[in-house]
């Protein structure tokens, strides 16, 4: 059932259409099938901006009255809140692979591979940028591969997805950062000389609702 046209009206989800914690939100509202506003912030210092998120960054969610920031903590509140809507992406019963995955994302997977797609992607394409230092490339690049070898081992004993059988908020949540990886040749490569971890992307990858959220982004060039 459609949700009525207020109701979607009121959700605003501020960001920057490439920035990867704003994707990971999308990635989840369209996972959830809901409807909204994107507001792209062009000063994440301005008054305006600062009085929805004083951190100063994106993203930040606007749902009705509730404002949030915090990608991680948006897309906890999203998932259960709106538990009914779309897909469960939260297990019936506590989950501590789920628990464990989500915290991984944070503190391990993500910044390893942050570092490496800046330094790969982004570095290169700021405004005197030179190309990449091959000794810190491959300096970051052994540490995702650390990190990566976890996953592919955790996959490997019959986890289909990140908290087993079921697709969750673990999965939705690595999404961006591993789409910036597939863009990256040196990252993707990390991923694919790992069979389980390409095997997982493939699959998750492929969900309309990905599909949707990345035909959405203005891509550069690969």
């Amino acid at each position: 059932m459609a949700e009525p046209a207020a109701a979607a009206s009121t959700r605003k989800l501020y960001g920057y259409e490439l920035s990867s914690n704003s994707v990971r939100i999308a990635a989840l509202l369209n996972e959830k099938g809901l409807d909204y506003e994107l507001v792209v912030v062009d000063d994440t210092k301005s008054p305006e901006f600062l009085a929805i998120n004083p951190l100063g960054q994106v993203p930040a969610f606007q749902d009705g009255d509730d404002i949030l920031f915090e990608s991680r903590a948006i897309s906890r509140y999203i998932a259960a809140k709106y538990r009914s809507t779309g897909t469960d992406l939260l297990p019936a019963t506590p989950s501590a692979k789920l628990e464990v995955w989500l915290e991984v994302e944070s503190h391990h997977f993500y910044p390893a591979v942050a570092d490496l797609v800046y330094e790969l992607r982004v570095r290169p394409r700021l405004p005197g940028g030179a190309p990449p230092d091959p000794a810190v490339v491959d300096a970051l690049a052994r540490k995702v591969a650390d990190v990566l070898d976890i996953y592919d081992a955790h996959l490997a004993a019959g986890n289909r997805y990140l908290a087993g059988d079921a697709f969750t908020l673990a999965d939705v949540n690595h999404m961006a950062q591993l789409f910036a990886m597939s863009r990256t040749p040196r990252a993707g490569e990390l991923v694919a000389a790992r069979p389980h971890v390409q095997a997982w992307w493939d699959e998750i990858s492929a969900r309309p609702a990905w599909k949707k959220t990345v035909a959405a982004l203005p891509l550069p060039p690969a």
